[in-house]
C-alpha cells in the first residue's frame, strides 16, 4: 500500500498528528511519503500532490484541506479524511480511530464517487467545484440580477445578494446555511439557492444534472465566482455561466458509514 499524507499546515495539532501517523504506519510495512507543502513544515522531503500515483490519499485537516487537496489533483485519487478541523462533513475519521482503520485498511477498498461540477463561460473552463459555485457581487450590500435557463427556457429570474450552485456534497456546507436542502450524495443533480432573495418566492432549486444548465447574471454591479472557497475568478457584470458535471468525479474512500446517520451526529456537535 502507497499513501500520500497531506496535513492542514496552519494546526500545530495536525501537523504533529502527521508525523505520530506516518511513523505508526511505516512500522508496518506502508509506504508512506508526505506531500510537498507538509514536508516543507517539517523538513523533510515530500510528493508533488498533482500527478501522484498513490493507492490512497490521507489528509488530516477539516473540509478546506479536503476541498484544497482535491482541487490540487488532475486526476482524484482515493481521499479519506481526517478530521483537525471544526465540523469537517467530508472527514469520515476522527484522529483516535483514524490509524487502527488505516492500518488494516484492505488493498482492495470501496470507493464512493462523488459528483463534481464543472463551469464554463463562452465555453472557457473556469474551474471545477466539489461543493458548491458562488456568485456575489464584488461589493457589499448590493443585490444581483439572476436568469436560470433550463434546456434553453428561461424558468426564473430574481434578484439576491448572490446564488449557491452546489453539489448534493455541498449540500451539507454554505447551502445548508443559506436555507437549502441536505440531499443524499448519491443524487446527480444541481442545488440552486439564492441569497437572501429579494422576493420569498424565489427558493432552492434541485435541477437533475443530465439537463442543461445556464446561470446568466444580468446586472449593473460586478460579481465574483467562488470556487469551493478556494478560487476566486471576476466575472464582470453581465455573462452566461454554463454549468455541467465535471468529467471526473472525486473519489472517497467508503467506511461504510451512513451518510444520514454521520450528518446527524456532525450536526449535534453545531
Amino acid at each position: 500500500m502507497r499513501l500520500l499524507l497531506v496535513c492542514r499546515i496552519d494546526n500545530p495539532e495536525a501537523i504533529a498528528y502527521s508525523r505520530e501517523i506516518k511513523a505508526v504506519l511505516e512500522r508496518d510495512g506502508i509506504e508512506v511519503y508526505f506531500d510537498t507543502d507538509t514536508a516543507e513544515i517539517l523538513g523533510e522531503s515530500g510528493l508533488p500532490l498533482t500527478d501522484t500515483t498513490a493507492d490512497a490519499v490521507v489528509i488530516v485537516g477539516g473540509d478546506g484541506t479536503i476541498l484544497r487537496t482535491i482541487q490540487q489533483m488532475k486526476h482524484p485519487v482515493p481521499v479519506i479524511g481526517i478530521n483537525r478541523g471544526e465540523v469537517g462533513f467530508l472527514a469520515d475519521l476522527d484522529p483516535s480511530e483514524a490509524i487502527t482503520y488505516i492500518r488494516t485498511l484492505p488493498r482492495g477498498f470501496s470507493i464512493e464517487e462523488r459528483m463534481r461540477i464543472t463551469l464554463s463561460k463562452d465555453g472557457c473552463n473556469l474551474g471545477t467545484a466539489l461543493n458548491e459555485a458562488l456568485i456575489v457581487t464584488t461589493r457589499p450590500a448590493k443585490m444581483l440580477r439572476f436568469s436560470i435557463i433550463i434546456d434553453g427556457i428561461t424558468t426564473e429570474q430574481f434578484r439576491a445578494d448572490g446564488l449557491l450552485i452546489s453539489t448534493p456534497t455541498g449540500s451539507t456546507a454554505y447551502a445548508m446555511s443559506a436555507g437549502g436542502p441536505i440531499v443524499d450524495p448519491r443524487i446527480q443533480g444541481f442545488i440552486l439557492v439564492p441569497l437572501a432573495p429579494y422576493l420569498l418566492s424565489s427558493r432552492p432549486h434541485i435541477i437533475c444534472s443530465s439537463r442543461r444548465l445556464e446561470v446568466r447574471l444580468e446586472s449593473t454591479k460586478p460579481a465574483n465566482l467562488v470556487i469551493d472557497g478556494q478560487q476566486t475568478i471576476e466575472l464582470g457584470n453581465s455573462m452566461t455561466l454554463e454549468v455541467k458535471p465535471a468529467e471526473y468525479p472525486a473519489k472517497f474512500i467508503d467506511i461504510g458509514r451512513n451518510f444520514f446517520e454521520k450528518v446527524d451526529n456532525k450536526l449535534r456537535k453545531l
